[in-house]
């Protein structure tokens, strides 16, 4: 029978963060959680999932939320630093990255997290299922730093979520 620790340990090391915007809106959320984290899940990994925060930090951001503007703003400056390690942590402690790389652009956030992941040595799968033109020049799908951090250690961006099927367990083994 295998311990909690050891559940925990052998959880993390199929562990993929998801880096991505998709938690700031409804329609973001819905697709998160009812197309990308059912093609993860039935691949066999588990997600880290920087949206899912613990109740004491949702209670901080909900009391954040009610304050005044000043006090708002200086509420912010102290949480926002504790959101930014965590995210950090999950990142080290996963395997790798799938980032959505939808929008006009990249997210700063997301393309922040695939800076990092790649100085960390994980491989990262990037999903852009947005079908406009996103990049510098004909040579690459989004901004070209972007795309060369995704492939500096064996990923891919794919767009489908077929892709993603077929990819996951190519970059993550």
């Amino acid at each position: 029978m295998i311990n909690f620790m050891q559940q925990r340990m052998i959880m993390k090391n199929k562990a993929i963060y998801i880096a991505s915007p998709l938690g700031f809106s409804e329609v973001g959320r819905l697709f998160m959680h009812q197309e990308l984290f059912p093609i993860i899940k039935s691949s066999g990994y588990d997600i880290l999932d920087p949206w899912k925060l613990p109740a004491k930090i949702q209670n901080q951001i909900d009391a954040i939320d009610k304050l005044a503007d000043c006090d708002r703003k200086k509420a912010w400056q102290v949480l926002n630093p504790v959101l930014g390690r965590r995210n950090a942590k999950s990142i080290n402690e996963s395997i790798g990255l799938l980032a959505v790389l939808d929008g006009v652009d990249v997210d700063s956030g997301t393309a922040s997290e695939i800076g990092y992941a790649a100085a960390k040595s994980k491989p990262i799968l990037g999903y852009r299922g947005d079908f406009r033109l996103s990049a510098d020049n004909e040579g690459s799908k989004v901004n070209l730093q972007v795309e060369y951090f995704i492939r500096l250690h064996k990923g891919n961006i794919v767009t489908s979520l077929e892709g993603i099927k077929e990819y996951l367990p190519k970059i993550f083994k």
